[in-house]
């Protein structure tokens, strides 16, 4: 309980340097589990330069835009009603989430030291899939993300959207 105080504490007296680090934890954990339970690669085969990156990410592009992107949904739907959250939920899903994926998966690609062309390839092979897995399970998550959470903790849940993609999706 000590803890969770001590991040409220620090979330608002510094509310976006606590989200990205947070998003960027959040996704190394998530690629740790990934790794681990989902790929089962056991700590000898562990890619710890794959987590780092993921680190990287959830710090540098998923905290900053999936947190800026929260604020502008809230400013252009305010409210925190049952309807309120299914019209967030749609502009999120229906129009921030396929650009989110299709920014990241490139992003990912070249950080993994892909060319430009084979990356073009790898989007055009994987951002179907990528899509598909992220309605699976994302338009409920955020439903009720944006009906029960609260804007500044927002972004943490979104962080973890990698564990829920397909390995082969990953680095």
């Amino acid at each position: 309980m000590a803890l969770w105080r001590a991040y409220q504490r620090a979330l608002a007296a510094h509310p976006w340097k606590v989200q990205v680090l947070t998003a960027g934890s959040l996704m190394g954990v998530g690629d740790i589990i990934s790794q681990q339970l989902v790929e089962k690669r056991g700590l000898r085969e562990h890619q710890t330069g794959r987590t780092l990156t993921m680190v990287s990410l959830g710090c540098g592009f998923v905290g900053p835009v999936v947190g800026g992107w929260y604020k502008v949904l809230d400013r252009f739907i305010p409210g925190t009603t049952k309807v309120d959250a299914l019209k967030k939920m749609l502009l999120d899903q229906g129009g921030f989430a396929p650009c989110f994926l299709g920014c990241f998966l490139p992003l990912v690609g070249a950080l993994n030291g892909l060319s430009a062309q084979d990356n073009w390839a790898k989007l055009q092979r994987d951002y179907r899939d990528a899509l598909i897995t992220n309605y699976y399970l994302w338009p409920a998550v955020q439903l009720a993300n944006f009906y029960l959470v609260p804007l500044h903790y927002r972004e943490d849940l979104a962080s973890t959207t990698l564990v829920s993609m397909p390995p082969e999706l990953h680095l």
